[in-house]
C-alpha cells in the first residue's frame, strides 16, 4: 500500500487540492474565497498534468547533443498546456478581482446570497 502511495504521490495531491478548492468554491459565499477555490483548483490541474507528463531518465526535449531520437526526450505538450493554463488562470483571476471589487463598491458586501438580494430587489423596482 505504501508502495502505491509513495508511486503517485503527486497525482494524490493533486486530487486532495482539487477537492478543497471544489470544496471552497461551492461552501462559501464570499466572493474572495470563492476566487482563491478556483485558483487551487487550478493549481492541482497544472501539477496533474505536470506529474503527468514527466518520465524519469528522459532529458528535456531541447536538440543540444546530437540525439534525434524522440525516446530519449520528454513530451513537451504537457508542459506547454501548463504554461498556457497559467496564462488563462492569471487573466481570468484578474477580471474575476476586478468585477468583485466593482461588486463590492455597488453592494459592500462580498456574500454572494446578500448581491443577489440586492440585484432581484434593484430590478423589481419600476
Amino acid at each position: 500500500m505504501m508502495v502505491l502511495i509513495s508511486s503517485h504521490l503527486e497525482e494524490m495531491t493533486a486530487m486532495i487540492l482539487f477537492g478543497i478548492g471544489f470544496t471552497m468554491l461551492l461552501l462559501h459565499k464570499n466572493l474572495i474565497k470563492k476566487i482563491l477555490g478556483m485558483n487551487i483548483m487550478d493549481t492541482a490541474v497544472y501539477l496533474f498534468l505536470t506529474a503527468k507528463g514527466f518520465i524519469y531518465g528522459r532529458m528535456v526535449p531541447i536538440l543540444t547533443d546530437g540525439i534525434t531520437d524522440a525516446s530519449a526526450y520528454t513530451n513537451p505538450i504537457p508542459d506547454g498546456l501548463v504554461l498556457t493554463g497559467i496564462v488563462v488562470s492569471v487573466s481570468s483571476t484578474a477580471l474575476m478581482l476586478a468585477l468583485t471589487i466593482r461588486l463590492y463598491v455597488r453592494y459592500r458586501t462580498l456574500d454572494i446570497d446578500k448581491i443577489v438580494m440586492e440585484w432581484r430587489k434593484e430590478e423589481e423596482l419600476p
